[in-house]
């Protein structure tokens, strides 16, 4: 049995990579549109691989640093740990290239295909660009460790086999931290500077060709949006994948089912790879709700995996376990909880919704209120998430003590890790659906194409706004659980059974860890502010020194380059500092006080969790509500409202694109340090 699902896995990740294949050789196969829309495409594609090439030479001097660590400090690491973590980091890396590479072919395609066949044709093919990222991230995913497993496992039998399977994922964290928090500072430095300068000084509609900043900006949605979110959720899926393995190997080494608890999530991978694989093709566009063809396609996979699933707990558990259904009802509870957080996302962000609405009515009365509303909901919408995210802790806990018995609880808390993110594959490709149709709209306003051509790009922007805040509750809410299985890991290979907060290191390490999100949060926060300060000048600069280029005169070119420039020096000089505080933190603490680090990466866990759900969930609301005004409500375009959701929009910006999304890298790569290194500790 161990072989057949070994080799299920690596067969389900091949036929994600397949799949992906296929739909860039669709892709690619459509026409880009006339020539300004393939320069405007050419541009913004430039941009974007000239920032992951330096943002990734960066990143290599940081993972040639964490190896040699791994090596030095580590009894397992020489040399197999080390090459598992640059392993883990060469699949991310390569999952972003693929994923910025088609997401930019695509972006221009999308517009022809708006053109010529509307939303019907659009959307198919934006989503076909967005899967190709999302079967990557997936299938590298899945085979990374399916491969690990066998290597190091099956083939060198290594004794320290499951802390060098952590390490590839570790390797796919490194690569996360800094796509994440360097394109989280690239895309809201541009996208900020645009707006305030384009929309609120010059009054001239956002993607306006007038604008200096706008082919940064749309730059800077590919480098945040589709290769900082894919890494986001490649080192989270790696992670779930990693946990509950690592821990049954720590756990169960001498139980009967041990064989059995270890390869299950690679089957649950398999079974979620395989349901996204068929849930793709259920994407079928309706016109009056172009929304419910990417629905049709998760939901589709989430029911799949959540039925499959039962019959696995039973192939693999059945006679080794009293109680096989309890692991189901774990899966079947992350799962749940992915698909809850996500809906609670959506509630808050969406402007079908009366909470986005309200948002936008505040702005009658200025950005001040419009802000304080925002901030109001986002909170209410984090104590939601964390009461789902509770529940669910709850209920796979106790369904895996039920199934397993002792120690059995924590594992199903680590299975309902991977349940939530069994399905990734079409998770990532709805979310970089959006990414693709906000270049897709950019690039039909910069073409000056039809008013009608407009409104199908609008439309389907509108859209990804949506997608992409759903997307973002259910990476917080995977990175939870993930983080909290790992931290189990983690206590488990250091032999700690209790945290003690009498003691005053332990104390300490508890309010420092509570600190460090917010620490990060600000750091980022000024980074976008810094590099948007600079963004500002330019543009202005540019208005008062190039003659007709506010009034768009024929013969007035703005500088492109000057802002994509200025947005990848600022996003590559400012992530270093926050990235490497994460990875040195928790390696400081632990080489002085293991129970005290503990107490750190708890604190981290909770602060870091409900900080990320409240800026997601603020930013995406203020970003709706200043487009629901755009549609029309409370004076439309151009008016104070609209000025005070600028602004509103402004401010959330860095919350919902930077700040809030590194929180997730920040409280798993902390973890999954300490559990790498956790020999080092013990030493």
């Amino acid at each position: 049995m161990s072989d057949v699902i070994l080799y299920a896995a690596l067969g389900a990740g091949l036929a994600a990579l397949l799949l992906a294949a296929l739909y860039a050789r669709a892709l690619m196969a459509a026409p880009r549109g006339n020539q300004r829309m393939v320069d405007l495409s050419d541009a913004i594609r430039s941009g974007a691989m000239a920032f992951l090439r330096k943002e990734y030479t960066w990143a290599t001097v940081f993972v040639v640093v964490v190896a040699t660590l791994i090596v030095l400090l580590t009894d397992w690491g020489r040399p197999w740990g080390a090459i598992a973590y640059v392993f883990g980091a060469l699949l991310s890396a390569l999952a972003g290239y693929i994923g910025i590479r088609v997401a930019t072919q695509a972006n221009s395609r999308a517009t022809e295909a708006a053109r010529s066949g509307g939303i019907a044709a659009a959307l198919p093919l934006a989503f076909r660009g967005g899967a190709v990222a999302g079967f990557t991230v997936a299938g590298l995913g899945l085979l990374g460790v399916g491969i690990g497993y066998f290597v190091f496992k099956q083939v060198l039998e290594l004794d320290g086999w499951a802390e060098t399977v952590v390490a590839i994922a570790l390797g796919g964290s490194s690569i996360a931290l800094f796509a994440r928090i360097g394109g989280g500072i690239y895309t809201k430095a541009a996208d900020v500077g645009a707006d305030l300068v384009g929309k609120v000084e010059a009054g001239i509609p956002e993607d306006d060709p007038r604008n200096p900043a706008v082919i940064a900006d749309n730059v800077g949605d590919n480098v945040g949006d589709v290769a900082g979110m894919g890494a986001d959720l490649f080192e989270s899926y790696l992670g779930a994948l990693v946990a509950p393995i690592v821990y049954a190997a720590l756990v169960f080494g001498s139980a009967p089912f041990v064989a059995e608890a270890i390869l299950f999530p690679l089957a649950v991978g398999a079974l979620g790879m395989l349901a996204a694989i068929v849930g793709s093709f259920f994407i079928r566009v309706r016109e009056d709700d172009p929304g419910r063809a990417l629905r049709s396609g998760t939901n589709f996979a989430l029911i799949a995996t959540a039925v499959g699933a039962l019959g696995l707990a039973y192939w693999i558990f059945g006679e080794a376990v009293a109680n096989p259904l309890g692991i189901w009802i774990a899966v079947l509870a992350g799962l749940v909880v992915g698909w809850m957080v996500g809906k609670i996302s959506e509630w808050f962000t969406s402007d079908d919704h009366k909470k986005v609405k309200e948002i936008a009515r505040q702005s009658q009365t200025g950005p001040a209120t419009l802000i304080i509303s925002g901030i109001a909901e986002s909170m209410k919408s984090a104590a939601y998430s964390v009461i789902v995210v509770a529940a669910g802790i709850g209920v796979s806990y106790y369904a895996g003590y039920w199934g397993l018995g002792d120690g059995g609880g924590i594992y199903g808390v680590a299975i309902a890790a991977i349940g939530a993110l069994a399905t990734v594959g079409i998770i990532i490709s709805v979310d970089a659906y959006g990414p693709i149709a906000d270049n897709a709209s950019g690039i039909a306003r910069m073409a000056d194409l039809p008013a009608e051509v407009r409104e199908v790009t609008n439309a389907l922007d509108s859209l990804g706004n949506t997608t992409s805040a759903v997307a973002k509750g259910f990476a917080v809410a995977s990175a939870g659980v993930t983080a909290l299985a790992l931290f189990a890991a983690f206590t488990r290979a250091v032999d700690l059974d209790q945290i003690d907060l009498t003691r005053a290191p332990t104390l300490i390490g508890l309010f420092v860890g509570a600190m460090f999100p917010f620490l990060v949060a600000a750091l980022t926060i000024n980074a976008v502010g810094r590099a948007a300060t600079k963004m500002i000048d330019e543009v202005r600069r540019q208005f008062r020194e190039i003659p007709g280029l506010r009034e768009g005169r024929s013969d007035a070119k703005p500088d492109y380059t000057a802002c994509v420039d200025i947005a990848a020096s600022g996003a590559l000089r400012e992530m270093i500092i926050p990235g490497s505080l994460a990875v040195a933190l928790p390696l400081l603490v632990g080489l002085i006080d293991v129970e005290a680090l503990g107490g750190l990466l708890a604190g981290t866990l909770v602060t870091g969790f409900l900080l990320a759900i409240f800026m997601a969930n603020a930013g995406g609301a203020w970003d709706n509500a200043k487009k629901f005004i755009e549609s029309g409500a409370f004076g439309g375009t151009g008016s104070e409202s609209h000025k005070a959701a600028v602004i509103g929009d402004t401010v959330g910006d860095p919350f919902k694109d930077t700040s809030g999304p590194a929180m997730n890298i920040v409280i798993k790569v902390m973890t999954i340090v300490s559990l790498v290194f956790a020999s080092a500790f013990v030493g």
